[in-house]
């Protein structure tokens, strides 16, 4: 009977037969790049094939009409919409190692189905009908996976313009070379995409769907009130203040994304990063980590074939020397006091216990009502040696640890404002002939390269030393840019930032962990009186 349902097929008589169908739009997305602000926008159309010709419901409608008029019964339909037949994508395989496959789980999922010869909706089904071999697949190895099915498991694949034919030998060896044609023609379409975006790239020209924060919609005119709101942020940021108090005052005050959404720390720290603030064309390259596994996606600076940074065809909102100022702050790794948890006490984290051998972080517990303390009262205490997390040995009030802790930052914060006002900054950063050099050389050396001066051992090698320097220099500019425009500008008033109207609990918290690595808690001796001032030992952040 299993036999007898492809033979059937290939006389296309389908009488008394239950079929499911594969609806496809053959989006195939160009390999290579984002658009210039380097973000994907789902909602904007993206590049489709020729053959595009039928949308979902269409290739539903014309299923179910070819496999009712043969006699069958259609009862399902599989959508698979916004998908690649192409394209391939990093995956984990079975054996824990990494490969590229193309991703389709719900064509691989009709596959199954057909093998065990039942829908999603509990109907039995017979055959898959496609509308054809475009919307079945580009992939060959997709190809043979539907081949299997047709040939050890007996069940019926076929198409209604006759381009697919999986149900005899001549038939599926044609399938293979159609589907082989067309995956070159999907990696044809991609490479003149890549160049397409090379050269809009290399021009500056800006790209992508997504209006950018801080432009008009044609990408290239400042929104005045928006450029303005960046421009502030930077100058705050520089000066000291935390990205939490910059997002909860833009949300305060109904600043929105481009795409109308609240800002977060993370999204206002990416924006940052972007070199189209400061009028430089970007884009985004992948890393494969070979020992993680993992590919990481990074934005960079897009440099011309003589190596240097593009500049884009739209206005600036910043100074080249602001933007490396705050990605100096930025750094390449997590922030400190940029996260964000749920902890509802202020020193949470940050006080250790002060006893030898111990060293613990003191958690907040509120008081007993045997103790006759104000509602809400709370201490800081080690945990218990029970709790195999401490020695229970330290106990410290609450509430005025907290407002040690304010008076501390606050102190902190000033000590620093006056030390960078009272040291006045160079003109010129004193290295900046050292790092042109560098860069001649690196120019040098490629330029050697090129004309097989040298060899391409050499070459690394050297490239490897001089990109090293290179990072280097520029990364104690970046700090030293910094130090200059935070001593051009008002320093942060942390005094009053601390006790702003709306000012959040992870704000503050924020500021704590920018100052303080820990403050360690001494114990005292049964019956003694200490300043509470004198157990604590602050432990400073290095800037």
């Amino acid at each position: 009977m299993a036999d007898d349902l492809v033979q059937r097929a290939h006389w296309g008589d389908l009488e008394g037969q239950s079929w499911a169908g594969l609806a496809r739009l053959s989006t195939e997305e160009a390999e290579g790049e984002l658009s210039s602000d380097d973000t994907l926008d789902r909602s904007v159309p993206r590049f489709m094939t020729g053959r595009d010709i039928k949308s979902t419901e269409e290739q539903e409608r014309d299923g179910r009409r070819f496999v009712e008029n043969r006699g069958g019964r259609y009862v399902h339909t599989y959508m698979e919409p916004d998908t690649s037949a192409w394209k391939r994508r990093r995956v984990r395989l079975p054996d824990g190692s990494t490969g590229y496959r193309v991703v389709r789980p719900v064509f691989e999922g009709a596959l199954e189905d057909l093998k065990r010869g039942t829908a999603p909706n509990g109907e039995p089904i017979d055959g898959l009908i496609v509308y054809d071999i475009d919307r079945l697949t580009r992939d060959p190895r997709h190809l043979e996976d539907a081949i299997e099915t047709v040939e050890h498991y007996h069940r019926p694949i076929i198409d209604i313009t006759g381009t697919l034919d999986l149900l005899t030998d001549n038939g599926r060896a044609m399938a293979r070379v159609v589907v082989a044609m067309a995956n070159k023609q999907s990696a044809d379409t991609a490479r003149r995409v890549r160049r397409n975006h090379k050269a809009r790239r290399d021009r500056g020209i800006p790209v992508g769907g997504t209006r950018p924060f801080g432009w008009q919609a044609d990408k290239r005119t400042l929104n005045p009130t928006e450029a303005e709101c960046i421009r502030d942020a930077v100058k705050r940021l520089i000066l000291g203040a935390d990205w939490h108090a910059i997002v909860a005052d833009w949300n305060r005050k109904g600043i929105t994304t481009s795409k109308g959404n609240p800002w977060t720390w993370i999204g206002l720290r990416d924006m940052m990063r972007n070199p189209r603030l400061c009028g430089y064309r970007s884009h985004v390259v992948s890393e494969f980590d070979p020992e993680t596994g993992r590919e990481s996606r990074h934005m960079t600076i897009a440099h011309d074939d003589e190596g240097k940074p593009v500049t884009g065809q739209w206005t600036a909102i910043l100074k080249v020397s602001e933007w490396e100022a705050v990605n100096e702050i930025i750094g390449d790794g997590p922030m400190r006091g940029g996260g964000h948890n749920a902890r509802v006490y202020l020193a949470s984290g940050i006080l250790r216990c002060g006893k030898d051998d111990c060293g613990s972080l003191l958690r907040a517990m509120k008081a007993a009502p045997s103790r006759g303390k104000p509602e809400g009262y709370f201490y800081y205490v080690c945990p218990a040696k029970t709790t195999g997390r401490g020695c229970g040995g330290v106990k410290i009030g609450g509430p005025e640890t907290d407002e040690l802790i304010r008076k501390i930052v606050i102190t902190k914060y000033e000590e620093e404002a006056t030390e960078r006002q009272s040291v006045k900054a160079p003109q010129e950063w004193p290295k900046t002939t050292e790092l042109e050099i560098v860069r001649e050389d690196i120019a040098d050396l490629k330029d050697a390269r090129r004309a097989r001066k040298i060899s391409a051992e050499r070459y690394y090698s050297d490239l490897a030393e001089y990109e090293a320097d290179e990072q280097r220099l520029k990364k104690e500019r970046n700090a030293w840019q910094r130090q200059t425009l935070a001593g051009q500008g008002e320093p942060v008033d942390m005094a009053e930032e601390w006790s702003r109207d709306g000012i959040t609990l992870a704000e503050r918290r924020s500021y704590v962990a920018r100052t303080l690595t820990a403050l360690v808690v001494l114990p005292v001796g049964s019956g003694r009186r200490v300043l509470l001032r004198d157990r604590m030992v602050p432990v400073y952040c290095e800037k």
